[in-house]
C-alpha cells in the first residue's frame, strides 16, 4: 500500500534544512508557509528578503529535495516569496504558494526555456470569443509551419481542454516538471487539466500568480517558435504576472464591433501599453453574420467598429472574423475550424491573422526590460 504524505512528515524533513546563516532550520526560523498537499503533490513557499531572492535559490532547491524524501510524495513545487511566513495546515482545494518576487525596474526578463516568442491574446471583457480566437490563431501559426504552444492563463475560467478536445492529466517528466498535453500538433497547458470542470477556483491573487508561473516555468514546453497565451478577460493579476514575468513579444486584442465592447478593448490595449508590451493589433470577432440559408449578411453587433478603433489608436487591424455557426460548433466539439476545416474561408482568415502576427514578432528580440508599474 502506498504511503500517504502528511504535513507533519513534510515539516519533519524540512527541519533538517538549515538557514543560510546557520542559526537554525527553515521551519523554526519561520520561513515556511502554505504547505498544501494534493494527490501526492506538495506546494509551499519560503519567505525571504526580496533583495536576496537569487541568494536563496539554492535553499529553495534544497527544500524541494528534502520534501521529496517523504514517502508518497510524487512532486514538489516551492517558490520564494517576500510575504510573511507561518506554517499552517491547509485543507480542501489545493492552492499553490505565492510566486517569487517580480524583477525590479530595468532588469531583463527571463524567457521560457526553448520558447522563442510569447504573445498574449486578450480582451477587455468576456464573451467576445477571445479563447476561440486564441485557439485558431495558434492553429493558424501551426498551419503556417511554426512550432506552437498554447497556455491557458484564465485560471478562473479555463476553456482550453474543451476547445482543444483534450482530457486527462499531464504526465510528470520528473519531480518538478510537467509534460504539456498535445493535440493538432500544438502543445497545451491549462489549470483545467489539473482540476475538474465543475470545480470553482476560489484563489487569491498570489495563488493565481503562482499557478501561472508554474505553468510557464515548470512545463517542458520547448522547442517552440511561439507560445500563444490565452489571457483572462480584464486587466488584473494574470495580465500583470505575464507582463512582469516573461518578455512578451506583443499582445493581440479581441473585440466585437459594438461601442460597449470597444470601450473595454481600449482598457486592455492601454494596459499593455502602460507595461511596455507592444500591441500587435485588434481582431474584430463576430464581425458580421452570413445566413446559412439565404446567404444574406446581417451586422448583428454593428460592423467595422474595431477596424475604425485600430486606425484611431494607430495599431494594426488584423482582420474580421464572422459570426458563424460552424466556428461555434467546431469549437464546442473540440475540433477548431482551422484544424477541422483547413481549406475553409474561416480557416484562411485565421491563417492570415497568424501570418500578420508572426510577421511582426518573428524577427524581434525576445528580451526587454521589466516594466515599471506606476499608480496614478
Amino acid at each position: 500500500m502506498n504511503a500517504t504524505p502528511t504535513k507533519d512528515k513534510i515539516i519533519e524533513e524540512l527541519r533538517r534544512v538549515k538557514t543560510p546563516d546557520g542559526q537554525g532550520d527553515i521551519v523554526r526560523q519561520g520561513l515556511v508557509s502554505e504547505i498544501v498537499i494534493q494527490d501526492g503533490k506538495v506546494y509551499f513557499a519560503l519567505a525571504v528578503p526580496p533583495e536576496r531572492a537569487s541568494e536563496f535559490e539554492p535553499l529553495r532547491k534544497t527544500a524541494e529535495r528534502a520534501a521529496a524524501m517523504v514517502p508518497g510524495v510524487k512532486a514538489v513545487m516551492v517558490t520564494l516569496t517576500a510575504e510573511k511566513a507561518s506554517v499552517k495546515a491547509t485543507s480542501g482545494q489545493a492552492a499553490p504558494p505565492p510566486p517569487a518576487q517580480r524583477p525590479s525596474h530595468g532588469a531583463t526578463l527571463q524567457g521560457i526555456a526553448d520558447v522563442r516568442r510569447i504573445i498574449a491574446v486578450a480582451s477587455g471583457k468576456g464573451g467576445v470569443g477571445k479563447s476561440t480566437t486564441a485557439v485558431n490563431l495558434a492553429l493558424g501559426l501551426k498551419a503556417n509551419g511554426l512550432r506552437v504552444g498554447l497556455l491557458d492563463a484564465d485560471i478562473y475560467g479555463p476553456s482550453m481542454p474543451r476547445l482543444m478536445g483534450l482530457s486527462g492529466k499531464p504526465e510528470m517528466i520528473d519531480a518538478n516538471t510537467l509534460k504539456p498535453m498535445e493535440n493538432f500538433g500544438v502543445k497545451v497547458m491549462s489549470i483545467g487539466f489539473l482540476v475538474s470542470e465543475e470545480t470553482p477556483m476560489i484563489w487569491r491573487g498570489p495563488m493565481v500568480q503562482s499557478a501561472l508561473t508554474q505553468m510557464m516555468r515548470d512545463v517542458a514546453w520547448g522547442p517552440l517558435d511561439i507560445m500563444v497565451v490565452d489571457m483572462p478577460p480584464g486587466t488584473g493579476d494574470a495580465q500583470l504576472t505575464m507582463a512582469q514575468q516573461v518578455p512578451l513579444a506583443g499582445a493581440v486584442i479581441v473585440s466585437t464591433p459594438q461601442d460597449l465592447a470597444l470601450i473595454d478593448a481600449r482598457k486592455g490595449l492601454n494596459m499593455f501599453r502602460r507595461v511596455n508590451v507592444p500591441v500587435l493589433g485588434i481582431v474584430e470577432n463576430m464581425s458580421y453574420f452570413l445566413c446559412p440559408h439565404c446567404g444574406g449578411r446581417s451586422d448583428i453587433f454593428s460592423h467595422g467598429g474595431a477596424e475604425q478603433e485600430a486606425k484611431r489608436l494607430d495599431v494594426p487591424f488584423l482582420g474580421g472574423v464572422p459570426l458563424d455557426m460552424t466556428i461555434r460548433e467546431t469549437s464546442d466539439e473540440g475540433r477548431p475550424i482551422v484544424a477541422s476545416a483547413p481549406d475553409s474561408d474561416h480557416a484562411r482568415i485565421y491563417r492570415d491573422i497568424a501570418a500578420n502576427v508572426w510577421g511582426q514578432v518573428g524577427e524581434t528580440s525576445p528580451q526587454r526590460a521589466a516594466p515599471r508599474i506606476v499608480i496614478e
